[in-house]
């Protein structure tokens, strides 16, 4: 298949670059920094010669937007708004005015989009859309407002030869450098990755693994269309869930951090204390319903592989360095 990646050059797009390529697939990247043969110019707001890539091709997984990990301040929060927008927009037009538009258009969302809450979990049929709920700082309801928009842009985007699925994606979570497990990771070794806040606060993930294998069943099935939830149906307790990972890396320890802290740790890391305090309990509905099995349905086996995946990682770049240093 030829599978386009618009703004496929983030954490998740190397993820579903890397391993598609590697099954065979012919895969486009559009981006706005072109470096290989494969790789497209686009700015993410206009239709251009890009849309040719879109025109014959079998699936587009648009990914395009400004990344979450920064400061919310309200012009980043505009630019996460617009970047998800315009980019989910000017896809949507080039589906449309395709010669031979794709059978199905994965189109990346998030599971910010539900409540914050402890009580039950979210998914696709009887989760609680967020942006209302009380005790949670007000710009927290902007995050739900941009997960809405960039759903409602697909949605109304006039394509009727293209299924379209939006991905309400939990954190994927994969061994690569500068992801967030990369960086919970580097936490837990320090002996700072203990409960945040109480760490009562659910934490919703999915293995890179069972991400990749998702957006593959997805693609697969034809009659799924519409917001699908691509989560493990084990979120668990922050506290438990870096207690778990902890333990796999070996470290006996982990500081507590009060709220205060945590927002003073987000400040120096150019993050925002949502990332770490929202409750995002979320489940697949849709992806069980559907037959999808999970390989790593639970936190305890995925954070294993995952470990011994980053420890490989580090030991080659050693034995890497070392032969550098020595040649």
């Amino acid at each position: 298949m030829k599978i386009v990646l618009p703004g496929g050059t983030g954490q998740v797009g190397t993820i579903l670059d890397r391993a598609l390529s590697a099954a065979g697939h012919e895969v486009v990247v559009l981006t706005r920094r072109p470096r290989r043969p494969q790789d497209v110019a686009w700015d993410g707001a206009a239709l251009g010669p890009w849309a040719e890539a879109v025109d014959g091709a079998d699936v587009v997984v648009n990914l395009a937007g400004r990344s979450v990990s920064c400061r919310y301040t309200p012009e980043n929060l505009r630019a996460m708004m617009d970047s998800r927008v315009d980019s989910t927009r000017v896809v949507g037009e080039a589906i449309a005015a395709a010669r031979r538009p794709p059978k199905v258009w994965l189109q990346m969302s998030t599971a910010t989009v539900y409540a914050h809450r402890f009580d039950a979990a979210n998914d696709e049929a009887t989760g609680v859309i967020g942006g209302t709920e009380g005790g949670v700082p007000d710009y927290w309801a902007y995050s739900v407002e941009i997960a809405k928009n960039w759903e409602r842009t697909q949605a109304e985007a006039p394509t009727p030869d293209t299924r379209k699925v939006a991905l309400r994606a939990a954190m994927v979570m994969s061994p690569d450098r500068g992801g967030v497990f990369d960086v919970l990771l580097r936490l837990a070794r320090l002996g700072l990755g203990g409960p945040v806040a109480g760490g009562g606060q659910y934490v919703s993930w999915i293995h890179d693994e069972d991400f990749v294998r998702a957006v593959e069943f997805l693609i697969a099935r034809e009659d799924v269309a519409g917001a699908v939830n691509l989560a493990a149906p084990g979120p668990l307790p922050q506290r438990e869930f870096m207690r778990v990972l902890r333990r796999t890396w070996g470290v006996p320890v982990g500081l507590p951090a009060t709220r205060w802290m945590a927002e003073a740790g987000a400040f120096a890391l150019r993050s925002d204390t949502e990332l770490l305090l929202k409750s995002r309990r979320v489940v697949p509905g849709r992806l069980r319903d559907a037959g999808f099995a999970f390989a790593w349905p639970g936190w305890e086996g995925a954070a294993g592989d995952l470990v011994r995946r980053a420890r490989a990682a580090r030991a080659g770049s050693g034995r890497l360095r070392a032969r550098v240093g020595g040649g």
